[in-house]
């Protein structure tokens, strides 16, 4: 077997409407291995959420379509399956953490009844009334609620708590990958570590790989064993956690990234900002996507686009610069 769990080959995803087309992703590449967290990080509009949802096939239709590119998940294509094989994936094998869990848990509904809907739905293991009844206490015991609370509705619950039953929901049928979109964004700093350190301590228990989706830099250097940088539905900059946060060269944009976290040894009056907008999805530049907010660019950055080019064993960039300085 494979220690490789997931492979994404050059994706591509686009939004259709009448009107117009978005281009959501174009031409993503990554893989993860079992037990391993990776984390995908940019900012907003980068495509780091329509990835997930292409990976499990949930883009909305007809609008979200997949143009290219394949998801090959413990060694099958899944966009070869149908949908009830892919039905039986989602949430038994691959689990999502979604953004927002204000939005995500079901107001009229006791939290324990959400959790154990999944069981239902994937009940391989033709269990009882009082064995999923069971699993659900343990679950909600292993992200620290009490067992009592599965009685409780999701208004009863703190914002902090409403995270850990999201996650446990998302890992009641204990999935072999976990994709966890931006888990910690609602919730102040204190809450945030405790949701962080319980799901690295639940990973390592049940040995699940995690697709970790966030913004903050201080979350993948904590939790991360990969990392992927997004910038306008391309990842470019991808490498170990070692490679992106040590340094030396980089993609001008995870530089910039990297520039605009406040330091706590210098003394600074304002943060730096990466100048300009990231480029509209409708309209993407011909050369490269970062060349017009790019302090560095080349005149051949203007007109094509870059491909990847292998800084190391495990380190990869999409960025001309980066090619021309090591060749120099």
């Amino acid at each position: 077997m494979s220690e490789v769990l997931l492979e994404v080959q050059d994706l591509s995803v686009v939004y259709k409407t009448d009107l117009e087309t978005v281009h959501a992703l174009n031409g993503t590449s990554f893989s993860i291995k079992k037990g391993k967290t990776l984390g995908l990080v940019g900012e907003t509009g980068a495509g780091k959420t329509s990835l997930a949802l292409a990976i499990l096939r949930l883009l909305p239709k007809p609008v979200g379509q997949v143009t290219g590119g394949t998801v090959i998940f413990d060694g099958q294509d899944l966009s070869g399956l149908n949908e009830a094989r892919m039905k039986d994936i989602r949430g038994n094998l691959i689990s999502m953490i979604f953004q927002d869990p204000m939005t995500a848990l079901n107001p009229i509904m006791r939290v324990g009844d959400q959790i154990a809907e999944s069981l239902m739905l994937h009940n391989d293991e033709k269990l009882s009334k009082a064995e999923i009844d069971k699993r659900v206490a343990e679950v909600l015991e292993m992200v620290s609620i009490p067992a009592f609370r599965k009685d409780e509705y999701p208004h009863q619950f703190s914002g902090g708590m409403k995270q850990r039953v999201v996650i446990a929901m998302a890992l009641t049928c204990k999935p072999i990958l976990l994709i966890a979109d931006e888990p910690t964004t609602a919730l102040d700093v204190t809450i945030q570590a405790q949701v962080l350190a319980m799901m690295a301590e639940l990973k390592e228990l049940l040995g699940t790989s995690m697709v970790l989706i966030t913004h903050d830099l201080g979350v993948v250097a904590q939790i991360c064993d990969d990392v992927a940088v997004m910038y306008a539905g391309e990842i470019i900059e991808y490498g170990s956690a070692r490679d992106v946060f040590a340094k030396g060269l980089h993609h001008p944009y995870t530089e910039g990234l990297f520039g605009s976290l406040p330091n706590l040894t210098e003394k600074t009056t304002r943060l730096m900002a990466i100048d300009g907008f990231m480029p509209d999805p409708t309209n993407l530049p011909a050369g490269c996507s970062f060349c017009p907010r790019c302090p560095k660019a080349l005149p051949i950055c203007e007109t094509q686009h870059p491909g990847d080019f292998m800084l190391g064993e495990t380190h990869r960039l999409r960025c001309f610069l980066a090619k021309e300085e090591v060749q120099a």
